[in-house]
């Protein structure tokens, strides 16, 4: 099995959790946006090739990878929610912080503005239930941690006004898996 992809990639990181807790042998072979762009059809990481199958979206390798190993993968309807809740964030700030670094004024452009805005209604959102202080994580919990790590690894939340998603944030930096796939530091 290989998986392509970056080590500082929040969608990444979260496949390869879900491979080191599976105990799923794999190769990962660090690519980059050009690579990206010659092998998969988005264009971007992470995607995975084992045997014929080939997947290009880290929620289907996921789940791909659960059933592989016989475990759930979103055992109900609002677990499958609050991963989507945390997937459309994640998109909407890796976006945003990409344009940014293109040089484009956020602030300037309405369109732009209404994602801000959705990062910050998403966050407070997330920011409601109580959250686990410790593993075992589902799939969103573990997306949500991979989100947080990336956007303060990129500077780009402030997450002292979300006070229940600094705890929870907290507890998953003693997970094992998830201190194993820590991005560089820069």
């Amino acid at each position: 099995m290989k998986l392509y992809g970056s080590y500082t990639s929040p969608f990444v990181r979260h496949v390869r959790i879900v491979l080191l807790e599976t105990a799923q042998p794999f190769e990962f072979i660090e690519t980059d946006q050009a690579g990206s762009s010659t092998k998969s059809p988005t264009q971007r990481v992470p995607f995975l090739e084992d045997g014929n199958i080939f997947l290009t979206d880290s929620i289907s390798i996921t789940k791909y990878l659960r059933e592989k190993a016989g475990q759930d993968y979103c055992k109900s309807a609002k677990e499958l929610d609050d991963l989507c809740l945390v997937n459309t964030v994640m998109d909407t700030t890796v976006n945003l912080f990409f344009i940014k670094r293109d040089g484009v004024d956020v602030t300037s452009i309405p369109y732009l503005q209404r994602q801000a805005a959705r990062i910050q209604s998403t966050l407070a959102e997330l920011n409601q239930p109580v959250l686990p202080s410790a593993a075992p994580y589902d799939d969103a919990q573990l997306r949500l941690a991979c989100f947080i790590g990336w956007a303060k690894l990129r500077n780009q939340i402030d997450f002292s006004a979300y006070e229940n998603l600094e705890n929870f944030y907290s507890g998953a930096l003693n997970y094992q898996h998830f201190v194993a796939t820590q991005p560089p530091q820069r």
